[in-house]
């Protein structure tokens, strides 16, 4: 009997054994990191650590690195860093990007075919703006995998006088990430990506740059972000990145998911792969067959005991056509039925057999049922 397969990484890994072990020795602890007795002083400690651990995974500083509730409130922060300036972002940014940027008014770089950012573009939009701008661009975008030219585009904003952000959310633990090679201000992680808990984020600076809090509270994270911190949550982060900075099974995922893109291009049908000419993540395989919408293909795998989605998974839980997709120049339909499949450590080639035996099930029935229905059309 096939077992159940995970194959959403993008959308949340598993909780690594480390990064149990962690929030289950700080769930012990009693004190607040911001009382001075012994008890808090322990507690801080594991938040100290952790803040150790996340800076060294992207080459920062600790006393840098803030702690939020999670990616979305990272990316929140960095853009509410920007102190009024111009802002400009890119057409395939996740949604806690995006939805800000469109209150604010951001312009919009666009992207070409293979889903990387047209730089050409974007220096034209900051060439436009009346005053230093704020960019934001993510280092590989959550549902093609696509790596985008971050260090070119910092660079060329740099020139201009404007700050940069980087969501490098997708990116950690799956390819070496370092604020300072990437020459970029603000740089956002999500712990639940790379095997820690959900509920957990950082905003990483560069150096001593403006952070405007969105909560205000006691002057905790150094006066950024208000409110107790999450130590268990925390301290699942940092172990989460300890373990994470090895990328030692990248290699070993990347032949998993090429492999599964070689027998979808086998099976027969046309099947489009997004972005397969450009620089991808290991993990990452965006397509889309245009036999079925990604909703009935999502449903049909879930059925056979896959897990696969559609988009990103954060919006509300919502099939619809990619943005991602449809900003690369494809049509409706084919953004409509675009779907991802996103691998993980725990992954084998056993499983890769047995989503393409699953897929060739989901098509033939599919194919099967609209013989059925043009024999049933009368002449």
């Amino acid at each position: 009997m096939n077992r159940a397969l995970y194959m959403d990484w993008n959308a949340t890994a598993p909780l690594r054994a480390e990064a149990l072990a962690a929030m289950s020795a700080a769930l012990q602890e009693v004190g607040n990191p911001s009382s001075v007795h012994a008890f808090g002083r322990r507690a801080r400690a594991w938040v100290d650590h952790a803040r150790e651990a996340v800076a060294a995974l992207v080459g920062g500083r600790a006393p840098l690195v803030t702690f939020t509730s999670g990616g979305t409130e990272a990316n929140n922060l960095a853009l509410h860093a920007r102190q009024g300036r111009p802002l400009v972002v890119s057409a395939i940014e996740h949604e806690s990007v995006l939805r800000p940027a469109r209150l604010a008014g951001a312009q919009v770089a666009r992207v070409g075919r293979n889903g990387e950012v047209d730089v050409a573009h974007l220096s034209h939009l900051l060439d436009k703006a009346d005053r230093p701008a704020f960019v934001s661009v993510m280092l590989a975008n959550n549902e093609t995998g696509v790596i985008q030219p971050v260090a070119e585009i910092a660079r060329v904003a740099k020139a201009k006088g404007a700050l940069v952000h980087c969501d490098a959310i997708q990116a950690a633990g799956r390819i070496p990430v370092d604020i300072n090679q990437l020459g970029v201000d603000y740089l956002t992680l999500s712990a639940h990506k790379i095997g820690g808990p959900q509920g957990a984020g950082a905003l990483v600076l560069a150096g001593d740059l403006p952070v405007e809090p969105l909560v205000q509270g006691g002057g905790q994270e150094r006066n950024r972000r208000g409110g107790t911190e999450n130590v268990a949550a925390i301290a699942g982060f940092g172990a989460a990145a300890e373990a994470a900075a090895s990328l030692v099974e990248s290699t070993r995922i990347g032949t998993l998911r090429d492999a599964l893109e070689e027998k979808l291009v086998g099976f027969g049908l046309p099947v489009t792969i997004f972005g397969r000419s450009a620089m991808r993540l290991p993990n990452t395989s965006c397509f889309a067959s245009g036999t079925k919408t990604a909703e009935t293909l999502v449903m049909a795998l879930d059925l056979a005991g896959i897990a696969i989605s559609a988009g990103s998974a954060c919006s509300s839980g919502k099939v619809r056509p990619s943005h991602v997709i449809s900003a690369m120049g494809f049509d409706a339909a084919t953004a409509g039925s675009a779907i991802r499949v996103s691998l993980g450590w725990q992954n084998s080639a056993a499983d890769i057999d047995q989503f393409i035996a699953a897929w060739a099930r989901v098509q033939r029935a599919g194919l099967a049922r609209n013989d059925a229905e043009q024999a049933r059309v009368p002449a």
